[in-house]
């Protein structure tokens, strides 16, 4: 069997490099299982600061056992390792981009283009399903969610809603995003999730376990491990609105995550620097905030808050 452009044989774990022009390449790791099934992708890093997701796919990459699979799994435990080493919230530091923003890539472009790219023709064209890992960076508090599609086909959405309401996460919230790992895979076919879990560039064991629960619920969901996993109540979200700085100073947050807010509630105040001007953000509906920025303070355009409706 060809993955990712490597022969591979039934029941056989395999680690190997994604050459990237110029830069370190992309560690990957091919499991083939013992009996045909479909393929899931699965990667982590693509911010390094969110660590859930790299510790969880990190274990993984060791704990898998193809042998006890039908299909294959692709797994990119950490796609940004420069950001990962250098402590670089949310940015590959050799361009300063961030790599959840450049789909789709440039094989001659900057290096988080050319890894885009890269990732973009060395695994969705093997995919059949992809799970990207993110959580809260050390500047954001959240509450667990997974990011489902709403820009792809309706087939493509209608698959990864199904995937989504698999998981263990409380708030399923649609997107219409493209430009992203996750998402670009969607415009190209593939069905995918975005999964947060974590808040404050931290990492706890329970939370990479409930990380860890969900990668298997999906796994069990696509067919690929027997599991039996009892449904949690969930709520979809299906309009979310997402704040940005107008201006750079100090962010005061006002709210915390997964607080239940009601329209005209004070979510928080920034006060421009240097000249100390003062905007207040309310709330334009009834809502519950997904996440908010943590940090004292913020650049124009920063994210601050999010808060879903459903």
């Amino acid at each position: 069997m060809i993955i990712c452009g490597h022969q591979i044989e039934h029941g056989e774990k395999k680690r190997i490099a994604i050459a990237v022009p110029d830069a370190n390449p992309i560690e990957a790791f091919l499991f083939c299982g013992a009996k045909e099934g479909r393929t899931l992708a699965i990667t982590a890093g693509v911010h390094g600061c969110e660590y859930v997701g790299i510790e969880t796919a990190h274990r993984l990459s060791e704990s898998l056992d193809p042998a006890l699979m039908r299909g294959n799994v692709i797994l990119l435990p950490l796609v940004n390792a420069g950001g990962f080493l250098a402590g670089a919230k949310q940015v590959v530091p050799e361009d300063g981009a961030n790599l959840n923003r450049v789909f789709p890539g440039e094989i001659n472009g900057t290096l988080s283009r050319r890894m885009s790219y890269l990732i973009e023709h060395t695994v969705f064209p093997y995919a059949d399903f992809l799970i990207d890992l993110h959580g809260g960076d050390c500047n954001e508090s959240l509450f667990p969610l997974v990011f489902h599609p709403g820009a792809g086909s309706p087939a493509v959405n209608a698959c990864a809603l199904e995937a989504a309401r698999s998981l263990s996460v409380r708030y399923l919230v649609r997107s219409t995003s493209k430009n992203g790992l996750y998402s670009w895979a969607v415009q190209r076919g593939v069905p995918a999730l975005l999964i947060e879990r974590g808040s404050g560039g931290s990492w706890s064991e329970e939370e990479v376990a409930r990380c860890t629960e969900d990668v298997m619920r999906i796994m069990s969901h696509l067919d690929i491990i027997d599991g039996d996993y009892p449904p949690v109540e969930q709520v979809e979200i299906s309009l979310t609105t997402y704040l940005e700085a107008e201006f750079g100073g100090f962010w005061y947050p006002e709210v915390t995550a997964g607080q239940h807010v009601r329209k005209g509630d004070l979510l928080g105040t920034l006060r421009a620097y240097p000249n100390r001007q003062l905007l207040r953000l309310y709330a334009q509906s009834d809502g519950v905030v997904l996440y908010y920025t943590t940090a004292l303070g913020v650049r124009t355009g920063d994210p601050l808050v999010a808060y879903g409706i459903q």
